[in-house]
């Protein structure tokens, strides 16, 4: 697992490196992020829709894109709304109390989608979000 000291640090561009060397060297390879943040998104092949970052790792592993790979994608639709995606579907929009206070229930969709990639591939690198402690978000 990539983490690090926050957002925007490289950790997306370091996972593509990382599939893409592992690929290289001759192991099936799949990248996971298991909650990403971003408007930008890419479709997938077989339907549904990820963040473009887990799409360019997937390229870089030697794969199509799937919704496995990154299986809650929050779409930001205001400063306090975003629009939740699990396994490539839209859902509803939702507040960003109302989310972290029921981000739990989506644990089972994330632990699916990482079990379906362990079980399909040799080697898979999760991407963590943020940071670790994202200390900028306390008060």
């Amino acid at each position: 697992m990539l983490q690090g000291t926050g957002s925007d640090v490289g950790k997306s561009v370091l996972t593509a490196a990382l599939c893409r060397i592992a690929r290289r060297r001759g192991l099936s390879v799949a990248p996971f992020k298991p909650q990403n943040m971003s408007n930008n998104a890419a479709a997938c092949p077989t339907g549904g829709e990820i963040g473009r970052a887990q799409a360019l790792q997937a390229r870089a592993a030697g794969l199509a894109p799937h919704t496995d790979m990154n299986p809650v994608l929050l779409k930001p639709q205001s400063d306090r709304t975003a629009q939740i995606v699990v396994q490539g579907k839209a859902l509803h929009a939702m507040e960003a109390a109302d989310y972290m206070a029921n981000r739990d229930q989506l644990l089972g969709a994330v632990l699916e989608s990482f079990d379906r990639l362990t079980a399909a591939h040799d080697l898979v690198i999760v991407e963590g979000a943020g940071s670790p402690a994202e200390t900028n978000l306390r008060d």
